[in-house]
């Protein structure tokens, strides 16, 4: 029989302190991005968070949806891994049982969280805030701290988006929820829903809400309360109208910052080991974002390199035994070498492809002119067309310029 729990008890949830429910009392807009920034941080904690999953707060979360969605609850089904949940789906044939545009509980939660989240967009572009200052925004300014952003003018609906929606987007769904799910078999017409790598649409549509920059009907802060309900307490988990099949966190996350990044974004990393693991053992691996099989790690032998046919783990594994070893083991051969001009005691260097490769590109070997937090300078190869003829052609190239522009432009850097 389908298991109903006791309903959540979202007070307690929401009255957390990563969910202050109003800005600050000073305007000043240092205190306003510190604001954000804790709250950020907040939910990016959810986002990373490897403990069990709340299986009692999730299974009320997800009834309440099926609720809502007029569907009976479901039975619930726990699994390890999303890797075992979508073995278990594929297993017992439930993929075969929903479909775009089928009229059933997958869709209609589906349809129902779009309509909410679309409605708090235009509910926003609706109304003009007027909390800290009405300024027009000049445009997205990725590039710009949150207190830089404010100090510019730009809308404090726009920095939110940037500070706490994009941001978060770009760590956890972006950087680890797609990640995981590429090395998962596709099930088409089937949906998931990445819970805690999911928790930028909750976190934004609970700053605004409580910021009193939009008005939400009851019936649309109930369901950002089991969504944000959903993003601190599960995992994954995929609704079918009879099952909802879910998966627990993962033990363990391991991730970088991304270099230069005013939100704090991060991404998948771990050059000795698993970036992610689940308890039953599955598990992803990623150096600086980029996701390689175990092997990149492990052993990355010349041989495996040559039979690998995707450039960026090919280009990861050339990177994890180096350039200088990788050319020698390969037997590349040197097509030219010069100076780089404005770049101090580096030099160009292009080499033609191993035959292995089956392609007539080029390898441009550069070293990087700024330097990693260990003080080394990075050298990495960039592919280009096989008719440069030189390497500095090959460098101009990168820059969409001629060779002798490229020197000049250079020089002046």
């Amino acid at each position: 029989m389908p298991f109903h729990p006791a309903g959540i008890d979202r007070r307690k949830i929401l009255s957390s302190n990563h969910f202050p429910p109003t800005p600050p009392g000073d305007s000043e807009s240092s205190a306003i991005a510190d604001h954000l920034i804790h709250t950020r941080e907040a939910w990016l904690e959810h986002g990373l968070d490897t403990r069990r999953a709340d299986r009692t707060t999730t299974e009320a979360a997800i009834s309440d949806l099926y609720r809502i969605a007029k569907h009976p609850p479901p039975q619930f089904i726990w699994e390890s891994s999303p890797h075992a949940a979508v073995r278990s789906i594929r297993t017992e044939k439930l993929d075969t049982t929903t479909a775009p545009g089928r009229d059933d509980a997958s869709n209609r939660i589906a349809a129902m969280l779009t309509r909410s989240r679309d409605a708090v967009e235009k509910r926003l572009d609706r109304l003009t805030p007027t909390f800290p200052n009405p300024h027009v925004s000049p445009g997205r300014t990725q590039t710009l701290s949150p207190a830089e952003a404010l100090e510019s003018g730009t809308d404090v609906v726009d920095v939110i988006r940037e500070t706490i929606r994009d941001s978060l987007r770009t760590s956890l769904f972006d950087n680890i929820g797609r990640p995981i799910k590429s090395t998962l078999p596709v099930m088409p017409g089937v949906g998931t829903w990445f819970g805690q790598h999911e928790a930028h649409r909750s976190a934004f549509g609970l700053v605004v809400h409580r910021w009193g920059l939009v008005r939400l009907p009851p019936g649309e802060v109930e369901l950002l309360e089991i969504t944000t309900a959903l993003a601190v307490s599960a995992g994954w988990w995929w609704a079918f109208d009879d099952v909802c099949v879910l998966a627990e966190r993962p033990v363990s996350v391991r991730t970088e910052p991304i270099p230069h990044s005013p939100h704090g974004t991060r991404r998948l990393h771990s050059d000795d080991g698993r970036a992610v693991a689940y308890a039953d053992g599955c598990a992803v691996h990623a150096i600086h974002g980029t996701i390689v099989p175990q092997w990149v790690i492990d052993d990355p032998t010349p041989e495996r390199i040559a039979a690998e046919r995707n450039i960026e783990i090919r280009r990861t594994a050339i990177e994890r035994i180096g350039w200088d070893q990788w050319i020698d083991d390969a037997g590349m051969q040197l097509i030219d070498e010069s100076d780089d001009p404005g770049n101090e005691a580096a030099t160009l260097t292009l080499y033609a492809s191993p035959r292995q490769w089956r392609t007539n590109q080029r390898i441009l070997l550069v070293t990087n002119g700024s330097r990693e937090r260990d003080g080394r300078r990075r050298r990495y190869g960039i592919h280009v067309p096989g008719w440069v003829p030189t390497a500095l052609t090959a460098a101009a190239w990168t820059y969409g310029l001629d060779a002798a522009d490229y020197a000049q432009l250079v020089r002046r850097t």
